[in-house]
């Protein structure tokens, strides 16, 4: 092997791992009603752990978003993450890899 072809294996291997590395995950956002406190936002979010595919869920009460990531090659159903903050709180807003929802999804 050459140095020209060595250069050119170490650089796409670089760029390649660099693209890998600096992927977000894809999440999906839910914005709330009602969620006041560290309290309602647990509740909340064991009703979406529940949701199958669901990895992790982050919060921020004083914006009431909930961010929830799935788990690896997971796409998760809007309508059950819907449904499932629909058990604690009123859903105002959904926004993910299917599209951005203001009212219960239909799939």
């Amino acid at each position: 092997m050459n140095i020209k072809t060595l250069l050119l294996a170490a650089v796409a291997l670089l760029v390649t791992t660099t693209a890998t590395q600096a992927a977000e995950p894809t999440y999906t956002s839910i914005t709330v009603q009602e969620m006041h406190c560290a309290g309602c936002a647990r509740k909340i979010a064991a009703q979406l752990y529940a949701v199958r595919g669901v990895k992790e869920v982050r919060v921020n009460v004083e914006k009431k978003i909930l961010y929830v990531l799935p788990s690896a090659n997971t796409t998760l159903s809007p309508r059950a993450i819907w449904i499932a903050v629909e058990n604690q709180d009123t859903p105002i807003r959904l926004a993910g890899p299917s599209g951005i929802f203001i009212s219960r999804p239909k799939s």
